[in-house]
């Protein structure tokens, strides 16, 4: 099922002098953040983002927290980088190690929610607070988590588009998921429809500043080659 597409800008520029505390500030916040509003939703029990179906069927079926699953599932996919000769950066490796420990952390405190009137609202700041987090992390530029990386690699070794590789992947991952055990529901609809439009505003508001010819600072666009996804 996919959420968005590809997101370039133009030639990538140096970053402003000061830029790398804030790019790493923006980083590990934006993983942390992402993995609490995925917490959220699973909180709210009314539907998860694609791939954490799939993450919450294995953590049904295993025993596993889904943030330990989901962790390991980064890890296995990290792995299938290699034969579509992809290289990991910072922020993939980043992305495997917080986003898991952010949900376990975040399901650990806060407490279950029952009425609907509560999980709605919850639903919906889970997804707005996932778009802002999307945001922060895809704008330090510190390269892309291990399931995009896993699209770009599946688009660049056959020469399919990356809509179709997201969409075929996602489709296979909800459904695997749901037979599992995961939650498919509004929330996995509002996510899709939600999520595109909200991460290219955050974009926007959390770009990192880059010099321009004649040293005059601006903001650079969505860091290239970017997918949102964690």
């Amino acid at each position: 099922m996919e959420t968005t597409g590809l997101l370039r800008r133009p030639a990538r520029r140096r970053p402003a002098p000061g830029g790398l505390p804030r790019r790493l500030i923006q980083l590990y916040a934006g993983l942390a953040l992402y993995g609490a509003s995925s917490a959220l939703l699973v909180k709210a029990g009314l539907g998860l983002e694609p791939w954490n179906v799939l993450h919450q069927g294995l953590a049904e079926l295993t025993g596993m927290t889904i943030g330990v699953v989901t962790t390991l599932l980064g890890a296995v996919v990290l792995l299938l980088w290699i034969p579509l000769r992809q290289r990991p950066g910072l922020g993939t490796i980043s992305n495997v190690l917080v986003i898991g420990v952010a949900m376990d952390g975040t399901l650990a405190l806060v407490p279950e929610a029952h009425a609907l009137a509560v999980r709605v609202p919850l639903m919906a700041a889970a997804v707005v607070l996932n778009g802002a987090a999307t945001g922060l992390y895809i704008a330090a530029d510190f390269g892309p988590g291990p399931r995009d990386g896993l699209m770009t690699g599946l688009h660049r070794r056959t020469g399919r588009s990356i809509r179709l590789m997201r969409t075929t992947v996602e489709a296979l991952v909800v459904v695997t998921g749901f037979a599992l055990g995961g939650t498919i529901g509004v929330g996995t609809v509002l996510y899709a429809v939600a999520i595109g439009p909200l991460a290219q505003f955050f974009l926007r508001a959390f770009a990192v500043p880059t010099p321009a010819a004649g040293s005059t600072i601006v903001a650079a666009g969505a860091p290239r080659g970017a997918i949102l996804r964690p």
